[in-house]
This record gives structure tokens, sequence and C-alpha cells, in this order.
């Protein structure tokens, strides 16, 4: 495909007002992808992003767009728990689609979409790419290399803390800056799991391969949370500690909650015979690899291959990386390790992680990949 991927966007909330709409419209990246239309249900919203990004097609409703707009692909940046049904009417259209993550919330629904995707000719990507980061590809050669001795074990996770109801964007009374993130606490989609500890999930899996079993406890620690000044009722799970078992007596502590936490950022800690991996130190010395230097004074984002020039200084980096993923997939096949298989798999892991809660069982996952 030698003209620019035209991407339409799907729900202009926060990730898409901080991150998708800024990197995607800027003028170093047109003559590979171009925003031609997006939507979103909140009245107003989709016109006062298409007025400000100067994107030429603006609708009100998602069926709409896929009716009347004019594009190849969308991005769906939407509530987690509408990206299946979004998803499975973007393929059945026609539409390449990329999932901010989570892709879906069950792997019924991940299995229908690569099944539907396949059978359309399609292409899917899915957030989050962890494993473009030079970091996480040199641990891993590191753990194969044996520099860890025998892991024994590895742990990863995220808390909420009220990290959503203070974004920028919602504080203000336009439609671009009153974005309620009340979704984030309730079902379906909602929760920690789904939306920041499958950052580290797909850095743990990436690193160490596929996980084989879960066995959790999770329940709802917070039933309402205060947004400007109003109370949200939450009846999502907020706190979730799971043991991941990889085989071989590796297992791993993986925890999504409202409070706390005890790894740097969502980075994964990994612990051997002899020595530990803390964030990105190995034994208390940084791990070299080509741009370390650059990324510990940066960020890891300054090292992904699509983030150059001014998109290095701004917000959701990773985003923009993983949407250029689909595009150069679309664009010359150039395969990514943001794909399908491996968000259905991090997804096997919290639906089952749930189900052991619920059953106090452990769970065997049904699901594989083949790390890339």
């Amino acid at each position: 495909m030698a003209e620019p991927v035209r991407l339409a966007v799907c729900g202009t909330g926060s990730i898409s007002i901080r991150g998708v709409l800024p990197h995607c419209t800027m003028e170093d990246v047109q003559d590979r992808v171009r925003v031609t239309a997006l939507c979103d249900n909140v009245p107003g919203r989709a016109k006062a992003a298409a007025e400000k990004f100067a994107v030429p097609q603006a609708f009100d409703s998602y069926e709409e767009m896929l009716a009347k707009g004019d594009f190849d692909a969308v991005t769906i940046a939407s509530p987690i728990g509408l990206h299946y049904e979004q998803g499975k009417a973007a393929i059945e259209a026609g539409k390449h689609v990329h999932f901010m993550k989570t892709m879906t919330t069950t792997v019924d629904e991940a299995d229908d979409l690569i099944r539907r995707a396949e059978a359309r000719g399609v292409k899917l990507v899915s957030c989050p790419g962890e494993m473009l980061r030079p970091h996480n590809r040199r641990i891993r050669e590191m753990i194969r290399n044996g520099d860890l001795g025998r892991v024994a074990w590895a742990t990863t996770g995220a808390s909420f803390g009220t990290y959503h109801e203070r974004e920028g964007v919602r504080q203000g009374d336009d439609p671009l800056t009153n974005i309620d993130p009340s979704w984030y606490y309730r079902r379906p989609g909602g929760g920690p799991l789904y939306d920041m500890t499958v950052y580290g999930l797909h850095a743990l899996t990436g690193i160490l391969g596929p996980a084989k079993r879960v066995t959790a406890l999770s329940g709802v620690g917070l039933t309402e949370r205060e947004y400007r000044g109003r109370m949200v009722p939450c009846d999502m799970d907020d706190n979730t500690v799971m043991l991941l078992d990889f085989g071989d007596t590796l297992f791993a502590f993986v925890y999504g909650t409202f409070a706390g936490h005890i790894v740097r950022g969502f980075q994964p800690s990994f612990f051997g015979t002899t020595g530990s991996i803390i964030g990105t130190e190995f034994n208390g010395k940084p791990i070299e690899y080509p741009g370390w230097e650059e990324a510990r004074e940066k960020g890891s984002t300054a090292l992904l291959p699509h983030v150059v020039g001014r998109h290095r200084e701004m917000e959701e980096a990773h985003v923009f990386e993983d949407i250029m993923q689909l595009v150069d997939l679309v664009r010359d096949g150039t395969p990514t390790v943001s794909n399908a298989e491996h968000a259905r798999h991090v997804i096997d892991i919290i639906e089952s992680a749930y189900r052991s809660a619920e059953t106090g069982q452990a769970q065997a996952l049904r699901t594989t990949f083949t790390p890339m």
C-alpha cells in the first residue's frame, strides 16, 4: 500500500486527546497515516476534536462513522467493555483495527475477532507493545543466557490510585476537558487489570513466555469514588492479586489494586540464584543495551522505532508507536510483536484470574503465543 493509511478514531476521550490525535496529525507522519474521521457519542466532543486537530469528518456515533466515514483502519480508543462489538463491526466492514488496551475482556471474544479478521483479510494490532522496548528484549536475552542463574520468581502490577480522576482533560468545562472517568470503575471492562496491569503482563509474558496456570483473590475494595464533587458507584473488582505458574517451578506474583505498588512503574522484576533485575537494573547496576543511556535520561519510549523528533516530548508516545505498527503492517506487511495472539493470552490470564477468585480453584490457561 503506497498511499497513507486513512485512520479513523473511535472515541475522543483522554487517550485520544492526549495521545492519538496529537501524534497522528503531526506533519511528519502524513506520508504514512492521515486521520480522516473520528467519532464520539458525547454531544459536541467529536466536532470539537475534529476542529482542534483538523480532521475532515466527525460523527456522533460509531455506526454512522462506519457507514459514512472515509477510512482504511480504525483505532478503537473507547471504554474497554465496548471493544469487542466495535472491533467486530469494523472487521466486518473490512477495516483494519488497532485496539487500545485491552483488546477484549474474554478469550472467546478475542478468538472470534481473530477468526473474523483472518476470514476478511484485515490486520489487527493490540496495545500495549511492551516487547518493542529494547530493555525488555535485553532482559529476555539475559534470562535466556542464564545471567540470573535459575530464575525463581518474578513480579509486576499496577495501582489505580487517583490517576484517572486527576487527569487534566477531566477538570474543565468544555467537551475536550470534561471527560468523565467513571467507566474505569464499572463493569464490563473496568478495573486496574484491564487498564493498567495489562502493561506488566505483556512485558512479563513477552520475557518469560506464555504462562500455564493462574490462582487469584479478587474483590471490590472501593464501592464509590469522588469525581468533581459527586460520588461515582464502583462495581468492578479493583483489588486483585494473582499467582502465575510458568512451569518448572517458575512463578510470578501479579497485582492490580486501588492502592500501593511494589515494582517500578509497570516494569516487571525478576529474581534468580545469581542476581536480580529490579526495573532496568541488574544487581543494582543499569542494564546496558544500545541506547540505554538515552533511555535512562528521556524514558524508554525514546527508543521506540517511530518515536522520533517531537514525538519524544509528547504524552502517550507508546500508543502512537502501536498505531504505527498497524500502519506498517497494512502498508508493507511488516510483522509486529503488538499482535492479537499475545493480547489474547494476557486476556486469558485476566479472565482466568477472576474465575479463580470466584471458584477458589487454580485455572489452567487455554491460550498460548509465540514470543517475537
